[in-house]
């Protein structure tokens, strides 16, 4: 995972809610009422694309419904506090990225949750790399070495997904190694913010690598870098960051919670079913092919650690980066 911290789509749907059926079955646990996976960002986004590939094999896993319902605002924080007051028996889950479960929290003057105690990791879903990208403002930017240069005569505006979310410090962050100008211009997810920028709206745009993926192969967009340490393989052309900015990376992850207090049977099985379908080769390959690999740990233990240093690493990074407390 990205070490720069302590140094400092195809898949989109409009619909806002999926329904996906197993087959009639019974299951002790979960076939009494279906599973409702909450995500706290408009469709089209990472968290999205991620929960509608694994919810069909999730579905058939624990033998019953799932539904995708998104509650985007806040920077993902309106999910994520729904979650933490439904009832704790694994029949609502979060997909959530870390904004909302590491980062948000800790940018607001009163949360409305502590993501360390109110909510329990259950494992990586998938990481992705942010890619910086430009429209046509700036149609003679082609490396992330013009851009930087540019950004040192004048203001460049940069889109994220919302104040507080992991672009918007992923831009900060850029903006501390190298001095340049980057105006931050938050929007209400990915999908209007990435639009936006493809319109002409806004000069740049720094975004979880999936919802840039379409607009980019269209031309629409010209990517610059992707912030891994090496070069993604959907992207083979584009260079890493660290190529021009010696030790960036900003690497984003997509993990599945639920309430605290729900039984360690529950997260167990939920789990259980998890890991088989993260194990999945045709799973495998979809989550490449949207630049999603699976970040699948070896237990819930260990994703459970994993959350917390990540949750003190970024912590450290918000106080550098000096990024304001909203309300």
């Amino acid at each position: 995972m990205p070490a720069f911290a302590s140094k400092l789509c195809a898949l989109a749907l409009s619909a806002a809610t999926t329904l996906w059926v197993a087959p009639s079955a019974t299951a002790q646990d979960f076939s009494a009422k279906p599973i409702t996976l909450v995500v706290g960002f408009p469709a089209g986004g990472s968290n999205d694309i991620v929960a509608r590939l694994v919810a069909p094999h999730l579905s058939e896993a624990l033998k019953t419904s799932v539904i995708i319902e998104i509650k985007a605002g806040a920077s993902g924080t309106i999910a994520a506090g729904s979650v933490v007051r439904s009832a704790p028996d694994g029949h609502t889950l979060l997909v959530s990225s870390l904004s909302p479960t590491v980062v948000t929290p800790q940018t607001m003057r009163k949360p409305p949750y502590d993501p360390r105690v109110d909510l329990i990791p259950i494992n990586m879903l998938g990481f992705t790399p942010e890619t910086i990208a430009v429209g046509p403002t700036l149609p003679n930017v082609k490396t992330l070495a013009e851009l930087i240069a540019l950004a040192q005569t004048r203001e460049i505006t940069m889109s994220s997904a919302g104040v507080g979310g992991f672009p918007h410090l992923a831009i900060e962050l850029l903006t501390i190694a190298t001095k340049g100008r980057f105006v931050h211009v938050p929007y209400k997810g990915a999908t209007p913010a990435v639009a936006d920028t493809a319109a002409g709206h806004v000069d740049a745009t720094m975004m979880d690598t999936p919802p840039l993926l379409g607009l980019i192969k269209e031309g629409r967009l010209t990517a610059l870098a992707v912030s891994s340490e090496k070069r993604l393989s959907v992207l083979p052309e584009v260079p890493t960051a660290q190529e021009t900015v010696p030790g960036f990376t900003a690497i984003s992850w997509i993990g599945l919670f639920a309430p605290a207090k729900t039984p360690e049977a529950v997260i167990r099985r939920i789990n259980e079913a998890l890991t088989l379908t993260l194990k999945k080769p045709d799973v495998i390959a979809q989550l490449e092919k949207v630049a999603l690999p699976s970040g699948l740990m070896a237990s819930t233990e260990e994703f459970q650690k994993f959350v917390g240093t990540e949750y003190v690493r970024w912590g450290e990074v918000l106080k550098q980066a000096k990024i304001e407390l909203t309300d």
